[in-house]
């Protein structure tokens, strides 16, 4: 994973570039951006809830996102059937997993929004 500070420079960057573009292509570049970037508080929301996955659904990560979500429901239907150690043992685990998420919740969707920052840039002078 990259560091803070290496997210925050990329960041800046493609800010540079980006103000650097004809007003036209800036106008396209924010009308894109603002569709398409997502919110720190709402992926940080989801993962709190711990319904495992959903978080991962709205930075588009379904294969992970899939994966927390069948560990979620085979630790609630373990649990359930009266399985209730294993049940408590996949809850744990995806919990576990999940808090590094939550705590980087920042960082991790700031690096998403970079990427979709870069990829528009690239589709807005390529036009």
């Amino acid at each position: 994973m990259k560091t803070k500070e290496a997210i925050q420079e990329e960041e800046e960057h493609i800010r540079k570039l980006v103000r650097e573009l004809p007003d036209e292509k800036r106008l396209l570049f924010f009308q894109q951006a603002e569709k398409e970037l997502k919110d720190p508080d709402t992926y940080a929301a989801l993962n709190a809830l711990f319904v495992a996955g959903l978080h991962h659904f709205y930075l588009g990560q379904w294969v992970r996102g899939s994966i927390n979500l069948f560990i979620f429901v085979a630790g609630m239907v373990f649990l359930f059937a009266g399985h209730v150690t294993v049940g408590i043992g996949l809850l744990i685990a995806i919990s576990l997993v999940e808090l590094k998420a939550l705590f980087a919740a920042q960082i991790l969707v700031q690096d998403y929004n970079n990427a979709v920052m870069e990829r528009i840039y690239r589709a807005v002078i390529k036009d």
